[in-house]
């Protein structure tokens, strides 16, 4: 059974997404009709719920890593998980996913430059068993980052929009 959230729960999600360190003294003075213990009642509802987590989010560009690449790679039948188990094991990936369709596993990498990133794929990735090939893509500039997405507001059950 999925979360049923509404558009007070996605307020609330948005301000976390701003700074997740906001108080929920804060968050209910923003948004204005309700109470700091009902928002601190709703976070604890959502993050036991799976619906959000509320964690540290690592900018790699701060830390020194401004490269990041897309890389697609196609894998021998019968070791996909194997090799997305793998290529976890390092730091510089950021991303892993199992797909379907032209390739087989996504990884995102972050790189000091691109000499880095062009060693890790030719040198580190191609080695792994089961890596039949790889396509890399630059990505210089992230307009949307996973860490910005928030509760559609089509989910919302009190969304006037939503289909019923």
């Amino acid at each position: 059974m999925s979360y049923k959230a509404d558009t007070v729960d996605r307020a609330i999600v948005d301000f976390l997404i701003q700074d997740g360190r906001m108080s929920c003294t804060e968050i209910a003075r923003r948004i204005g009709h309700v109470s700091e213990r009902s928002v601190r009642y709703r976070i604890d509802r959502m993050v036991k719920g799976g619906v959000i987590r509320v964690g540290a989010v690592v900018s790699p560009k701060a830390i020194g890593f401004p490269v990041t690449a897309d890389v697609f790679i196609d894998v021998e039948p019968g070791r996909i998980m194997e090799v997305a188990h793998k290529l976890m094991e390092f730091e510089c990936v950021s991303y892993v996913a199992c797909s379907t369709g032209e390739t087989d596993v996504s990884l995102q990498i972050v790189a000091r430059n691109n000499d880095e990133l062009f060693g890790f794929v030719t040198q580190v990735i191609a080695q792994v068993t089961g890596v039949r090939k790889t396509t890399t893509v630059l990505v210089p500039v992230i307009v949307k980052d996973v860490y910005q997405w928030s509760i559609p507001l089509s989910q919302c059950v009190d969304d006037p929009r939503r289909a019923t």
